[in-house]
């Protein structure tokens, strides 16, 4: 699509835009570029950049920008990452909540910007489980994991069951399905609820759930770090209505589950850059992310979002070395 030439102009404008944060005219260029052109060639080129959709040109200046297109090319064809810059950095093994709290500080302070991390996806294990009738129809489901913690949920069935009958369930469930997850036991109960006794798979379904409602309302999913970071860009600042959207973004935190549950769906860094697509819904934020591992296993993503004018590299180095001192973090805390 474009020949070597017009790469080289376009990686130069990219970059010095990021650095300065200004339209890009054709002297400005030229000597970013290092190409002994004339004007009028670059200016020729950078029409041709302009029509592809990879620059553009604002009202107020004879300068160029990138778009969002340009962005892509540029980070998926261009960039050049230098490894190693921030080695010195640990994330020393402590409990996981405070791990991903540590992690999320971390990425703000070395990108300047704000730093998201999803907290691991918790699988509880059944270890014991126990019913206990409160009135007609209305039951407590005790729930103890393997670790000792104890969930306790209100749950209501549709029909009235006495003490010895959930004793009787409970001691066939705590037989049967102990040190299954969630996930396992629901997927055994497919396939078995025809064959149990309907007052057992009904229980067990209704524990199943309560279980997961227990975990999702404990859990604090998405931690956010540095927003304030955002005050100081230039991109933003500038315009309230740009900085109020993402905030906005920082709020609806099922909307950044959503962003960063995508990004965990591959392995290493991935970009999000805002305007190309309804990944990021908004034009001025691009998201630099990256999953983590807890053994071996992907377990949750991290990324730092900021405007879409950052230094990808720099981004790209802080995310992936924080992501492997999260995994290791997480899979040497026992």
């Amino acid at each position: 699509m474009l020949d070597d030439r017009a790469k080289l102009l376009l990686k130069a404008l990219v970059e010095r835009y990021i650095a300065d944060g200004q339209p890009i005219g054709s002297r400005t260029l030229s000597r970013a570029s290092g190409l002994e052109l004339s004007p009028a060639t670059i200016r020729n080129v950078m029409s041709d950049l302009e029509e592809l959709g990879l620059i553009a040109s604002p009202h107020t200046s004879a300068g160029r920008i990138p778009t969002a297109r340009g962005y892509r090319l540029f980070v998926d064809t261009m960039l050049t990452v230098q490894q190693g810059q921030f080695a010195t950095q640990r994330l020393a093994p402590d409990q996981p909540q405070k791990v991903i709290s540590n992690a999320a500080n971390l990425l703000s302070s070395l990108s300047n910007f704000v730093g998201v991390v999803i907290s691991p996806r918790r699988t509880t294990l059944f270890r014991h489980i126990e019913f206990l009738r409160l009135s007609d129809r209305r039951l407590l489901v005790i729930i103890v994991s393997p670790e000792g913690d104890v969930q306790n949920r209100v749950i209501f069935t549709g029909q009235d069951y006495s003490q010895e009958q959930l004793v009787e369930a409970a001691n066939y469930l705590n037989a049967n399905y102990k040190g299954l997850t969630i996930e396992q036991v629901r997927e055994r109960l497919k396939h078995e609820v025809e064959s149990l006794r309907s007052e057992i798979a009904t229980l067990m379904q209704a524990a199943v759930v309560a279980s997961s409602d227990a975990i999702s309302e404990t859990q604090d999913e998405v931690v956010i770090s540095g927003e304030r970071n955002l005050l100081a860009v230039t991109d933003f600042s500038s315009d309230m209505s740009h900085l109020r959207r993402a905030f906005e973004l920082f709020e609806e935190k099922a909307q950044l589950m959503r962003l960063l549950d995508i990004a965990g769906q591959a392995e290493g860094v991935r970009i999000f850059i805002g305007g190309e697509s309804k990944v990021v819904p908004f034009e001025d934020l691009s998201i630099v992310s990256a999953p983590y591992e807890v053994d071996g296993q992907i377990v949750g993503t991290l990324g730092v979002i900021g405007p879409t004018r950052m230094p990808y590299d720099r981004m790209i180095q802080i995310v992936d070395i924080t992501s492997k001192l999260v995994s290791n973090a997480l899979s040497h805390h026992k």
